[in-house]
């Protein structure tokens, strides 16, 4: 079996997972996709260890060939953050803009830091001397949220308005911020950028900044293309072109492709749309937003299988495990003190629901791209113990992300109906 071929057979897996989730389970699909990725992970890995299957072996062999890096990052993760961007509602988000700003750009560099201390001192306990780079290198890479899974359960429940923007524009906004700093830090730790205050500030504004202005001349054009086609198919065909050559060309230029994309979903989600909807071609945007929204989940799907293939396809010590299992603690206590801080001062200038830091703490979901950004590390990095950094960060950032999505995803059910009541009352 071929690269191709393991893609296609795992997407058709991830369709069959999802449609017999309706019937059985009847979870949020990227939930039930989760679990049932680790079932067959787990399967595989028992196939291999104890009856050393030889067609599990090969399967694995395949997969430890990919090039995640090439796949994910510059590839799958253009269409996802392009296809989340586009179900932004730019004026439910303009009440809430300062809060929300400051969330995606305070608490996403506190919880960076917090993390990569905390992960230092989780890793001198194992015994495990790594460079504090790389420490920092995991808190860029697991502090984005991912909105996905527990915007479903949320809409799904119709919490409160207020809660749902605070998570879903906190969670889009961040994945691109989130981005730019693990570049930023990836571009220290492994292509010889000097560590300097100076250097990092330009390579992060370089990113930052031409990312977004790079979006949005990508937008404008885009927009214009797709409001003076007359045919519902080439405005489709516009839209992938956006996450597909605009995101391989904002790579080509050395800006932020995350924020691009986002910039760009955002801007046809809401700007072209508006347009479009004033033109009376309401089936045609409705149709490419259902086109969006599946592709999204499709993708999610697919990326988190991939993953499970890997984790299968790596020699896993119980000390990464045990650290991997440490650091779900560390990152929730990250997560807390991050979005905590911010509102002891927003509290002092406006009312917000009693439950929103546990809601967005419990409902800050690690998910696609902190998965996506592990497999991006160097395959060929060795620790002083002997482990490889590529096995440890995936195996770790797994665990984390498996917990956030299986355990904290189904967990939030509670905390939602708590500020549905107090919503209520409050009416």
């Amino acid at each position: 079996m071929d690269a191709w071929n393991l893609i296609c057979f795992l997407g058709a897996l991830a369709v069959l997972i999802a449609f017999t989730n309706q019937f059985v389970l009847k979870l949020q699909t990227t939930i039930a996709i989760t679990t049932g990725s680790v079932v067959i992970s787990l399967l595989l890995i028992l196939a291999v260890k104890l009856l050393g299957d030889n067609s599990a072996q090969s399967l694995i062999n395949v997969v430890s060939e990919l090039n995640f890096n090439q796949i994910l990052l510059n590839g799958m993760l253009g269409f996802l953050l392009f296809a989340g961007a586009m179900e932004i509602d730019l004026r439910a988000l303009r009440r809430q803009r300062w809060e929300i700003t400051i969330l995606v750009l305070f608490s996403t560099v506190v919880s960076t830091i917090i993390v990569g201390y905390l992960s230092a001192f989780v890793l001198a306990q194992f015994g495990w001397n790594v460079p504090f780079i790389y420490c920092l290198l995991f808190g860029a890479l697991i502090s984005p949220t991912d909105p996905i899974a527990v915007l479903a359960i949320i809409k799904q429940m119709q919490a409160p308005k207020n809660i749902s923007i605070q998570v879903e524009g906190e969670s889009l906004f961040n994945d691109g911020v989130g981005l730019v700093i693990f570049s930023t830090l990836f571009a220290v730790a492994f292509s010889g950028v000097e560590p300097t205050f100076s250097s990092v500030a330009e390579l992060f504004l370089t990113e930052a900044v031409g990312g977004i202005v790079f979006g949005l001349v990508l937008a404008v054009i885009a927009h214009y293309l797709i409001i003076k086609s007359p045919d519902i198919n080439v405005r489709l065909l516009v839209t992938l072109a956006i996450p597909s050559a605009g995101y391989a060309l904002a790579i080509a230029l050395h800006v932020s492709g995350a924020l691009a994309m986002v910039m760009c979903g955002i801007f046809i989600g809401n700007v072209t749309r508006s347009k479009g909807a004033s033109l009376a071609r309401i089936s045609s945007i409705r149709f490419i937003k259902n086109f969006w929204h599946a592709t999204d989940t499709f993708l999610n799907a697919l990326l988190f299988l991939l993953i499970g293939m890997l984790i299968v396809s790596m020699s896993l010590s119980l000390d990464e495990i045990l650290i991997g299992l440490c650091m779900i603690p560390a990152v929730l206590f990250a997560r807390f003190v991050s979005v905590g801080a911010p509102y002891l001062v927003f509290r002092q200038f406006r009312r917000y629901d009693l439950n929103s830091v546990r809601i967005l703490t419990w409902g800050g979901l690690r998910g696609g791209l902190a998965l996506a950004m592990a497999a991006s590390i160097p395959n060929d990095t060795m620790l002083g113990n002997g482990h490889n950094l590529h096995n440890l960060m995936v195996i770790v950032t797994y665990i984390v992300v498996i917990f956030s999505i299986v355990v904290q995803g189904l967990t939030i059910s509670p905390l939602i109906k708590k500020s549905i009541a107090a919503s209520e009352s409050n009416a």
